[in-house]
């Protein structure tokens, strides 16, 4: 868990039904009433610099031997676009968001060519989650740090590459088995399997 426990909000247990359900309720990127609120105050308490990383990834439905296959590796779920929502969606709940949106900023960072945006992108990720005053702060070792402040002077999109590594090791460690184990993931294993049975 993050010791930086800033949110007001308050999670509701994911079996709850949810009120006013739009669609198919198995993420966070439904936009029905139980989410908005919540999502509105979370908002509020972690706004980051980087706003192009969305509240949620596009994705379909997953089916439900996507759902299944998330419980065989770490890899599965991060690969999977709607597996990154839900346990981002699970993150939330235990104030450690920052980890995936960290991993996110990294891949997004990767994929940019133009040396301007990389300089920018790459401040904008030390200021977010690098910085020992960012209140999202992500938990490194000092070599890491070391290696990132070194590589700063003359940012690339590989610059964050041993940090992201770190955060990932520590996400699959750490927060997967819970994840696993957590009430949203069996509620939304239970939910794709007993809709698949009834189509």
């Amino acid at each position: 868990m993050s010791r930086h426990e800033t949110s007001p909000t308050t999670v509701q247990p994911a079996s709850n039904h949810r009120p006013n359900a739009c669609c198919f309720c198995w993420c966070c990127c439904c936009s029905c009433s139980w989410n908005e609120n919540r999502e509105r105050a979370w908002r509020a308490s972690r706004e980051t610099k980087l706003e192009t990383i969305p509240n949620c990834e596009a994705c379909a439905k997953p089916t439900p031997e996507e759902v299944q296959g998330w419980a065989q590796s770490f890899d599965k779920l991060m690969k999977s676009p709607a597996g990154r929502n839900v346990f981002r969606e699970f993150l939330r709940t235990e104030y450690s968001e920052e980890n995936m949106l960290f991993w996110l900023a990294c891949e997004e960072l990767k994929t940019e060519c133009n040396k301007h945006t990389i300089d920018e992108k790459a401040r904008m990720i030390y200021e977010d989650y690098i910085s020992i005053l960012s209140p999202k702060e992500v938990s490194l070792d000092s070599r890491v740090r070391e290696v990132i402040n070194r590589k700063m002077q003359e940012p690339s999109s590989h610059t964050f590459d041993d940090a992201q590594l770190q955060i990932y090791t520590l996400m699959h460690r750490d927060s997967y088995p819970r994840f696993l184990n957590s009430a949203i993931y069996k509620s939304l294993l239970q939910t794709v399997s007993h809709s698949s049975s009834e189509s």
